[in-house]
């Protein structure tokens, strides 16, 4: 009986969830009801979804609204007409435009104009499906309007937006938030009724007994409404079915496909290859993922013609069919991986493809997909309200100083401090706190569907413009809707401006096949940057915990590679098995440690679970589950599950068959507790191999054309470290930086041979229009002679020009920046900076006779930090102490358990929680010559000795060695007093 009920989806509105409407309905004996969020259907699939487990019947429809403005509610007849209401409200979403006062004509829908409404419009014609819905409170009136008479068109329509006064507090507060408002000043129009709550069947009859006609119509449209979706084990893959025309089509070409490609991968293919391919195109023939690997070989096709360099990832890089006809670049012969995590008949979802492009060509690929393919949208994930988020909004509302809501959000307060507004503001919170605040885009989501996207959800257009759906990821794949993840990163995008650079920078060098990745795992000066950790820039190995177990385990080949960027995660770390994993790599003795059993199940790993494909051998061979139970823990790990109790059940098998197999009690636990320690964290196999290939094209770059190398990944953002810490590297590298130069310069920075001229988006205060101006003048008219050149060429303020002078951007003209900046100052009028064009005739420049004005090295440098962030000369020549006896960083693996001093400058620190709960910190520095080193400042002088930015430290402590890789124990450490800048004294 119930035609208009909302859950917190109806954004800053609704103040609980689609189960808990099912809840309340169970409650109050409803045995049907429509959920009808506010221009929203985020909730209707898993309402629908979740219904069946209450026995409740479903019904989904829109609340059609301009802002809290009741227009009229349209419910869905059946699934065509959800994608009618869909489509409708989607239109009117994308183009911002107002919902009309009356609905279009629908052919599945039924529309209910609320009673009030009706009068205001003195409405008289109704269409066939058309509707006046009249709530309790509104009953009273009926009598006595004109209304009283249309008999068959009056419904029920008793709003449930709230269940009680606590829910109508939230409402209230959503509301203000939502109009950005004072509690206090917010209109009631803006809010719902308190009585917009849900009746027992029973009362709400009982209130309408007096007009049955109403009750049978709205039993009516209750019962002639019907919706379905197929979830769970009942689901069938909504993806786009057939790629050609037919399925017998598709899979032609996909045979075609891997014979035509099988030899650029295999020059001499031997049985087990074949029987491989064999096996996977049976299998990917049966289980209908033909189009799923056709569609993706499409958008890599489209990435390749324009020139786009691709990473293929995720499970689906288990596969040699995606490896023959290019979808990955990892072979899963040579890396012997595990086909059933790939693919499985109890796995009932296509393998995951997580393909990455340069973030700078993303969103064309994008663009290619919805223009190459018919039912296309972007995935959607919701933001919630957070602590800090829901404890400023609300302290807005009611009225708090912003220090006050500074020192709530930050937590520096004691319950007894707080005043009564005060712990108001905390107590509401927890009301809305984990509520839906907004709809956001999914990080890399794409739907390629059979049926049109408004078959499933209306779409939302974001600043980007592609159409997004309103229901995430968890609910899509519980429909059978599963996404193509096409992905941004940085890392692509240096390799392929590092290569853009050496064609201009190295025209003598033939072009470079970035794909040759087979060479370059085998290339030993390669792989001596591993085995030292010199990888700076490189995408994934460069941070100082991967430089340090590169150390540790000596890795110097591919495989040793992809094993450590799965054993850095924090699975195989957290469950100690990192290091014996390091010891065991180190020490071949130790390797006959190992369980017989484990070792012969995981020989390539000593024994030792590394990858998520570990967990289905040990689960499959030790403990004897079959590939679905083994593929349950796998999905238990992987932090999509939505439900422990399969799980649970599983785990139970598991010590069960291994107590049956006569395995000890302590060797089963000791392996289950590994595969626990893998939750939410383990690589598969062909993840890492993925991102081990992206290195090598990286560690290529970084050994032969390092420069060109580091200038692209300044240009595109660095990564781990400062852009500070990439131009020491670059220096390192044999390269010389200079800052920005007004005739050599451009937005980014520009490599000319050795020489890396800064961009002029370093300078943060420097206005783009103004370097676009200058920028084209050159371009078009060529360099510039001289300041007075330049002022004449150039429309330019006094103080833009003042820092392009002070940044020493025209020192080709020989002359001070004290000078220029004066003469800058008498040339250029206080006028000067509003004219719109630049002059017509040359005027005749004044020469001034000036005194000789210098500028010293520590000015200049202070001019770098002010305008750059950072200067260009070492911290170590900013000094204003004297230096100790100390030792360099090359030198501590000759006083390992010393107590010993080192001065470094700060590249990168970190906190790590111990399990006492205290905090202990983690830095890495580097000495004047330019290496490594890291320290440990464990809790009882993290706050005593605080790192407070960058700088030159002295760090004073013991050195420690593991596995060959030395770093300090800080017992004290103080950072090194600088060079006053001259001009403020």
């Amino acid at each position: 009986m119930y035609l208009n009920c909302h859950t917190y989806y109806s954004l800053r509105f609704g103040t609980f969830s689609e189960v808990d409407l099912l809840e309340l309905a169970i409650k109050n004996n409803v045995t049907a009801l429509a959920l009808t969020d506010i221009n929203n259907t985020s909730a209707c699939l898993n309402f629908i979804r979740k219904a069946k487990e209450f026995n409740l019947k479903p019904i989904i429809g829109v609340d059609f609204r301009n802002g809290a403005l009741q227009q009229f509610v349209g419910i869905a007849k059946n699934n065509q007409g959800f994608q009618e209401l869909n489509g409708f409200l989607s239109e009117y979403s994308h183009q911002k435009k107002s919902i009309p006062d009356n609905a279009p004509m629908f052919k599945d829908v039924l529309v209910i104009y609320p009673f009030e409404k009706v009068l205001q419009n003195e409405k008289k014609q109704f269409k066939d499906y058309e509707f006046i819905g009249v709530s309790v409170e509104e009953l009273k009136k009926l009598p006595f309007s004109i209304y009283k008479s249309y008999t068959d068109k009056l419904v029920i329509q008793q709003q449930v937006t709230i269940r009680n006064k606590k829910d109508f507090n939230a409402h209230r507060l959503l509301r203000a938030i939502d109009n950005n408002t004072l509690l206090s000043k917010l209109q009631t129009s803006e809010e719902c009724r308190i009585t917009d709550t849900m009746l027992s069947l029973e009362d709400l009859k009982k209130t309408y007994a007096e007009y049955p006609q109403i009750i049978a119509n709205t039993e009516h449209i209750l019962n002639v409404c019907a919706i379905d979706f197929n979830f769970g084990k009942d689901r069938v893959t909504q993806n786009q079915k057939v790629y050609l025309e037919s399925p017998e089509a598709d899979y032609e070409l996909l045979v075609k496909l891997c014979e035509d490609n099988l030899h650029k991968r295999y020059a001499h293919p031997n049985d087990k290859v074949k029987a491989r391919l064999q096996t996977e195109l049976t299998t990917i023939r049966t289980m209908d993922f033909v189009s799923y690997f056709l569609i993706n070989y499409d958008i890599i096709s489209y990435s390749k013609r324009m020139g786009y360099i691709h990473v293929g990832r995720g499970s689906g890089a288990n596969s040699i069919v995606a490896y023959i006809i290019g979808i990955t670049d990892v072979d899963p012969i040579e890396l012997d991986l595990y086909f059933e995590r790939f693919i499985n008949p109890f796995r009932a979802s296509p393998p995951d493809f997580d393909i990455d492009f340069s973030w700078k060509d993303r969103e064309d690929i994008t663009q290619y997909i919805f223009n190459r393919f018919k039912n296309v949208g972007l995935l959607a994930t919701y933001n919630t309200f957070k602590y800090r988020g829901v404890v400023r909004e609300l302290g807005k509302v009611f009225g708090l100083p912003k220090e006050e809501i500074d020192k709530l959000s930050d937590g520096n307060y004691t319950p007894e401090s707080l005043d009564e507004m005060s712990s108001l503001v905390l107590k509401y919170g927890q009301l809305i706190r984990g509520f839906p605040n907004h709809l956001s885009v999914h990080s890399c989501g794409v739907l390629i569907l059979d049926k049109p996207i408004h078959y499933y959800s209306a779409t939302d257009l974001p600043p980007k413009g592609f159409p997004t759906i309103q229901f995430d990821m968890i609910i899509a794949e519980d429909v059978g809707i599963f996404k193509f993840d096409i992905l941004g990163q940085r890392g692509l995008a240096k390799i392929k401006e590092a290569i853009e650079i050496i064609q201009y920078n190295r025209p003598e060098w033939p072009p470079i096949d970035i794909t040759q990745v087979e060479t370059f795992k085998k290339d030993p000066k390669i792989n001596d940057l591993l085995k030292r950790g010199k990888a700076i820039g490189a995408y994934y190995v460069e941070s100082p915990a991967m430089r340090g177990l590169m150390q540790k385990l000596q890795t110097q080949d591919y495989l040793g590679l992809v094993a450590a960027s799965s054993i850095i995660r924090p699975g195989v770390s957290g469950s100690g098995m990192k290091k014996e994993f390091i010891v065991r790599q180190r020490n071949p003795e130790k390797r006959k440690e190992a369980n017989p059993k484990l070792l012969e199940i995981m020989p390539e790993t000593y024994g030792i679970m590394v990858y998520q494909e570990d967990v289905l051998k040990v689960a499959n061979q030790f403990a004897g589950l079959t590939l679905g139970e083994a593929d349950v823990l796998r999905r238990g790990m992987s932090g999509k599950f939505r439900s422990r109790e399969e799980f649970m059940a599983v785990e139970q098998k598991f010590l069960e068959n291994c107590k049956e197999k006569g395995y000890a009690d302590a060797l089963t636990l000791e392996v289950w507790n590994q595969i626990k320690s893998f939750a939410g964290y383990a690589f598969a196999k062909g993840h890492s191999a993925s991102y081990a290939v992206e290195s090598y094209q990286s560690l290529y770059l970084k050994c032969y054309f390092p420069l060109e190398f580091m200038v692209a990944v300044l240009n595109n953002g660095g990564g781990f470290y400062s852009t500070e810490h990439y131009i020491h590297e670059a220096k390192m590298c044999g390269g010389i930086v200079h800052p920005p130069c007004i005739n050599h310069s451009e937005h980014q920075n520009i490599l000319k041979g050795k020489d890396i001229y800064l961009g002029f988006g370093y300078l943060k205060s420097l206005e783009s229009m103004t370097i676009k101006r200058f920028l084209t003048d050159r371009n078009f008219n060529g360099p510039y002679r001289s300041l007075d050149d330049f002022i004449d060429r150039v429309v330019i303020s006094i103080e833009q020009i003042t820092i392009l002078i002070r940044i020493d951007a025209f020192r080709f003209t020989n002359r001070s920046k004290t000078e220029l900046l004066w003469e800058s100052i008498f040339k250029l009028s206080v006028s000067k900076q509003g004219t719109a064009q630049a002059r017509l005739f040359k005027p005749k420049h004044r020469q001034f006779n000036l005194p000789s004005l210098t500028t010293t090295f520590i000015e200049e440098a202070y001019d770098q930090i002010e305008l750059l962030g950072f200067p260009l000369c070492s911290y170590f020549d900013l000094v204003d102490e004297a230096f100790q006896d100390n030792i360099r960083a090359s030198d501590m693996n000759k006083h390992v358990n010393q107590n010993v001093l080192l001065y470094g400058v700060l590249v990168n620190t970190r906190f790590h929680k111990a399990s006492n709960g205290k905090l202990l910190r983690f830095c890495t520095f580097v000495d004047k010559e330019g290496n490594y080193f890291d320290t440990v400042h464990f809790t009882k002088v993290v706050d005593t000795y605080p790192i407070h930015g960058i700088g030159v430290y002295a760090c004073y402590g013991k050195i420690t060695e593991e596995f060959d890789f030395c770093s300090v124990d800080i017992i004290w450490s103080k950072k090194m007093s600088l060079k006053q800048d001259p001009r403020s004294q």
